[in-house]
């Protein structure tokens, strides 16, 4: 959080402040606004401002002022520089193969779901070029309980599929148990077995050895954060960011995503 005094020199050095570090403003470069909170990935760069668009999909835009932005939770200037032509086709966070730029298309029928706003997170950080380009949008659903009436109310049925993420889909569990109640040909429900999404990335990504183990009717995120002395308001984000590509995932994470979106994008 800023204090009074940050919020009215966002984005002035201050005179006892070391310069902030200038950063490319690159394509999907993770950033924060400093006075505004808002963050997302770097979507567009124009002129002297930048356009940072949430998971949401919501863009805003900022002028790249000096120590305007946050990276990696240290203060920097985002820059605009010369971006020289690849060599070959780029990859996206995914690995696939990125589609040439298009305008944006109206949103597809289909959904997928997720237990909550952190799932939706992380799919748009690896997958989010693909899901724009399919017009494929993800909702948290706030938790898996209510499964079988979101099911119902969408009312899944030709030309308007729905597919489900849940975390710790094994054999005998409570998510079992819902996914095994809503059927439907144009359902498919696919999970993971991490406890939640955040154990779904590599500890390597996240600087760690291993996730700790929680005791069993602890709370997971709470339990984790106490054991590695982190604030479990700040984690995530620092999470967040270090994914950079599918890589940086469990591979079980990777295939239920991956599931999903064969079964929801269909061929032109």
């Amino acid at each position: 959080m800023l204090n009074d005094f940050d919020r009215l020199t966002a984005g002035r050095p201050r005179r006892d402040a070391p310069a902030a570090a200038e950063i490319p403003a690159a394509i999907g470069l993770i950033a924060e606004h400093r006075e505004t909170g808002f963050s997302g990935e770097v979507a567009a760069v124009e002129h002297h401002a930048v356009v940072l668009r949430d998971w949401r999909g919501r863009e805003r835009v900022f002028p790249m002022t000096p120590r305007a932005f946050l990276v990696d939770d240290r203060p920097v200037t985002l820059v605009s520089t010369p971006v020289a032509a690849p060599a070959g086709p780029r990859r996206t966070a995914s690995g696939s193969i990125a589609a040439p730029a298009a305008r944006a298309r109206v949103a597809r029928p289909h959904r997928i779901y997720v237990e909550g706003v952190h799932d939706a997170e992380l799919l748009e950080r690896v997958w989010g070029e693909e899901l724009r380009e399919a017009a494929v949008v993800v909702e948290p659903m706030h938790g898996a309980d209510g499964l079988a009436h979101l099911v119902r109310a969408f009312a899944p049925g030709p030309g308007r599929r729905l597919g489900v993420l849940l975390d710790h889909l094994v054999p005998g569990s409570k998510e079992q148990r819902l996914a095994d109640a809503v059927r439907s040909p144009h359902l498919l429900v696919t999970g993971h077995p991490y406890v939640d999404v955040w154990q779904g990335v590599r500890p390597q990504a996240a600087g760690i050895e291993a996730w700790p183990t929680v005791p069993r009717g602890q709370d997971w995120k709470s339990g984790v954060c106490a054991a590695l002395g982190h604030d479990p308001r700040t984690f995530w984000p620092r999470l967040l960011r270090s994914v950079r590509t599918y890589a940086d995932l469990e591979r079980g994470l990777i295939g239920a995503v991956e599931r999903l979106l064969d079964f929801l994008i269909e061929p032109e």
